[in-house]
């Protein structure tokens, strides 16, 4: 019974590889059929519209999310004021009990004990109703500092809030933007029925084939440089250390080396350093990528030299600032200096023709 189960499977496998070919094919061909100038920009702008339209779906689900957080604070903030009615009126209780000298009394009482077993009970009573009295001081201290927290967490998720909102609209006023450019230019083109079919194939081959080949190389490189740090002390004279500053120099082809041993996807493609940016070129089938970006030090929340993403070139279309933000936030490409030796910490980031550069200096915090 098993084997014709692993059979069927095996064929439904095969043919949704089929189908993928297929559609691959049948979408790449009018995309890479060098439209003019004019129908370019379209394709390019209605490839950031469903981008941008994928950023207002994230960025709406989040504003859910923190209204659902902020009206939880809220609760939690009434109820923690009702209880701080009850603990103000029994830490003034007794505060007045100290202020009007009930407890010296009570101590009075102790000292004029008649016999040493009167005294002894007197004062097991005396240090429990002062330890009673600490108990209540110090929940109602504690109630304060949970309270008051409580109170900042709302004013933040109110600003979160606000925020959000605010990008919401940025982002809804700029695909409405994008739409109507795109409409105006599908309508004054020469052949609007060919212009809306490539936009339509466009967007099928991205949404199938485009967002998963782009997400597969990011997770691939972000894997990557998590053993940079073992391949970089491998290489010898890679660092060379100068009193308390360490200089790390990565070479363009040790680095495209590496990355290639590292994964066989970089077998077409080629990263180059060049005056403070590297570029990422290549193609890899019927998916023409290009990237660029820069390194950055950044110390919070921790040390670390971050990859950022300036620009991003897909078959000749350039994507939107909604998709490289979110490649950033999801592919980690940052490098460690602490993996590599922990007492240490980036301060320089530079690259120049052919080289990377990292300083580090020795921090003992």
């Amino acid at each position: 019974m098993k084997k014709p189960i692993k059979i069927i499977c095996c064929t439904l496998l095969i043919i949704a590889m089929t189908l993928t070919l297929m559609l691959t094919s049948m979408y790449v061909r009018p995309i890479l059929a060098a439209p003019s100038q004019e129908a370019n920009q379209i394709l390019q702008d209605s490839l950031s519209i469903i981008e941008i339209d994928h950023e207002i779906e994230r960025i709406s689900q989040e504003q859910k999310t923190l209204i659902q957080h902020q009206q939880e604070l809220r609760s939690n903030l009434i109820t923690q004021q009702e209880q701080m009615t009850l603990q103000r009126n029994r830490a003034g209780s007794v505060l007045r009990s100290y202020y009007m000298g009930e407890r010296d009394k009570l101590l009075s009482v102790v000292l004029g004990a008649k016999n040493l077993k009167q005294l002894l009970s007197l004062y097991d009573y005396y240090l429990l109703l002062i330890s009673h009295d600490q108990d209540v001081l110090q929940e109602y201290e504690s109630n304060v500092q949970t309270m008051r927290k409580t109170e900042q967490q709302v004013t933040q998720a109110s600003l979160e809030l606000e925020k959000v909102k605010t990008n919401l609209l940025e982002q809804r006023k700029r695909i409405v933007m994008l739409q109507s450019r795109v409409n105006e230019g599908v309508s004054a083109s020469k052949d609007p029925d060919t212009l809306r079919k490539l936009i339509s194939e466009l967007t099928a081959y991205w949404e199938n084939v485009g967002v998963y080949e782009l997400n597969r190389h990011f997770k691939a490189l972000a894997q990557a440089m998590q053993d940079l740090p073992q391949f970089i002390q491998q290489q010898q004279g890679a660092m060379i250390t100068n009193g308390k500053t360490i200089t790390i120099n990565i070479r363009e082809e040790d680095f495209n080396r590496f990355l290639k041993s590292e994964n066989e996807l970089f077998n077409h493609f080629n990263f180059s350093f060049k005056q403070d940016r590297i570029v990422v070129e290549g193609q890899q089938g019927t998916m023409k990528l290009m990237v660029e970006g820069h390194y950055t030090v950044e110390n919070e929340p921790q040390n670390a030299i971050l990859f950022h993403v300036d620009r991003l070139v897909f078959n000749g279309l350039e994507l939107p600032d909604t998709t490289r933000n979110k490649l950033e936030n999801d592919f980690d490409l940052g490098f460690y200096p602490q993996q590599l030796i922990s007492y240490v910490k980036a301060t320089e980031v530079h690259t120049s023709a052919g080289t990377l550069e990292v300083k580090l200096e020795l921090s003992l915090k």
